[in-house]
């Protein structure tokens, strides 16, 4: 797979993460709307937009920094959802899909972040 279609399938990939954590949220106990659900829906959303925000980005130390903030987006985001499915607010379904996405996401990223370190800083 060349560059381009690996990140376009690791954007659509962090994507449909986004939009199914987002869906998982709607059915947390509203009490738990500024402890648990927002900072999920901040942390899974902060995963794609770290990483586009880093791919436009010239410079590789730059670039990088974006993607491992979003690799560390990521892994709190894992928490976040093994603590959601602890105190039951998801189905343990929801819980190993997720579990499945976040995993696939976390090694095409961390394939993209190694990748980018062994090559040159252009400028």
């Amino acid at each position: 797979m060349n560059e381009d279609n690996y990140v376009k399938t690791l954007k659509l990939k962090m994507h449909d993460l986004t939009r199914a954590t987002y869906r998982a949220t709607k059915g947390f106990p509203k009490e738990e709307l500024f402890a648990a659900s927002s900072p999920l829906r901040r942390t899974i959303l902060s995963v794609p937009l770290n990483f586009i925000e880093g791919y436009a980005r010239r410079r590789r130390a730059v670039k990088l920094n974006f993607w491992e903030t979003s690799y560390g987006s990521l892994k709190e985001s894992q928490y976040l959802i093994y603590f959601a499915f602890t105190e039951s607010w998801i189905p343990k379904e929801t819980y190993t899909q997720l579990t499945k996405q976040c995993d696939e996401v976390a090694a095409m990223l961390w394939t993209a972040i190694t990748s980018l370190e062994a090559k040159p800083e252009t400028v």
